[in-house]
């Protein structure tokens, strides 16, 4: 064999190697992320970060200030899912600056803004379960995720003495934060007459929750049709033919369970509300009917995005939101592998949950005007 020969021969395995190296980075990426994030070491052990003060701005990433306006008779109390990656804290502190970024540039105009124009929209920043506790069902990360509920609480309760003012409300929760406004609406909320009288809706956005808890007759009951009040919305999505996000939706989320701790959902089946009908129908919802779709990543809190229309259809199957491919590039993930673990970068029902949240509270003020429900 010839010197070129044996280089070729060289190269060859050079390349055969990096191929192997990459493609076994792949396949394990996400026990790779994971491992990254891992604090290493025991929560009970663990020293948190301080706790936030909600008497002071800074504990609120959103927190209006002055008199209500008067076309936006309700209130919206917002819990923001996962932004802190992790790594040495199981719990963020509020002050994390990357956290603070992908909340700000993210997640509030995509998934707090549908709310804006529906009422005044308070966003309490609290001690958060880490991403990594969403990578792993170890029983440490389980605490930590029991850990940022007393923060929830804490700032809900802060919310209904200081600025509530028996006004009506929504409660909307993403991810995580969707988990967490769970349990705050079974412990807070439906044990409390006065409370549950004045909730005019929740919205669990991607968040798994089983539906027998919201089942006809429940304290609160899952929203079945459009303006109905006092009750939730729920859903976890999935493009349809992705059968591997299917069986990570259900086989990694944990519920709350009757004494309050997070257990597997052990074959029971998510609550599935598609916003394109306003309802849990299993109809399958053509694209027309999609309002409007945004990325409305990095606008400023207020900005009104544009609006793509007829982006997907959308039906519950078994649970979950089965969703259509989107037309526009703009509404596909991208950034880094943890970043593609949290919230997408958009929002596929804007449009749809404005409209529908807006419906609701329509239909309580005229209740609330008539003499209450």
């Amino acid at each position: 064999m010839g010197l070129k020969g044996f280089k070729r021969w060289i190269f060859a395995g050079v390349a055969l190697f990096l191929a192997l190296v990459l493609a076994a980075a792949f396949f394990w990426r996400y026990d790779i992320l994971s491992n990254a994030l891992d604090p290493k070491v025991p929560f009970l052990t663990y020293r948190p970060p301080p706790a936030p003060d909600y008497g002071r701005a800074s504990a609120w990433a959103l927190r209006p200030t002055g008199v209500a306006p008067a076309d936006r008779p309700v209130d919206v109390f917002f819990v923001h899912p996962t932004t802190f990656d992790g790594g040495r804290d199981w719990n963020g502190g509020i002050d994390q600056p990357k956290a603070m970024r992908f909340l700000s540039r993210v997640v509030l105009p995509n998934y707090a803004g549908p709310f804006d124009r529906v009422g005044r929209v308070f966003a309490p920043r609290y001690r958060q379960a880490s991403l990594y506790t969403y990578l792993t069902l170890r029983d440490d990360a389980r605490e930590a995720r029991r850990f940022a509920y007393g923060d929830v609480l804490q700032a809900f309760r802060t919310y209904q003495v200081r600025y509530g003012h028996e006004r009506p409300f929504i409660i909307v929760g993403v991810e995580q934060g969707g988990s967490l406004a769970a349990r705050l609406l079974r412990e807070e909320i439906a044990a409390k007459p006065e409370l549950k009288r004045r909730l005019v809706a929740a919205y669990l956005i991607e968040t798994t929750a089983p539906a027998d808890e919201y089942a006809p007759g429940a304290p609160l009951p899952a929203c079945e049709r459009k303006a109905q009040t006092g009750c939730v919305a729920a859903w976890v999505s999935a493009p349809e033919g992705d059968f591997q996000r299917v069986q990570e939706l259900i086989g990694r989320s944990l519920v709350w369970d009757s004494s309050d701790q997070l257990v597997n959902l052990e074959g029971r089946e998510p609550l599935c509300f598609n916003p394109l009908l306003g309802g849990t129908s299993l109809e399958r919802a053509p694209a027309r009917l999609n309002l409007g779709a945004t990325n409305a990543t990095g606008l400023d809190w207020g900005a009104r995005p544009a609006f793509l229309q007829r982006q997907v259809s959308a039906r519950c199957e078994n649970g979950v939101l089965r969703t259509s491919r989107p037309k526009s590039n703009a509404l596909r993930d991208s950034g880094s592998w943890a970043d593609r673990r949290k919230v997408d970068a958009f929002n596929l029902f804007y449009a749809d949950l404005e409209a529908d949240a807006l419906a609701r509270s329509q239909a309580m003020a005229g209740q609330t005007s008539a003499g209450g429900r």
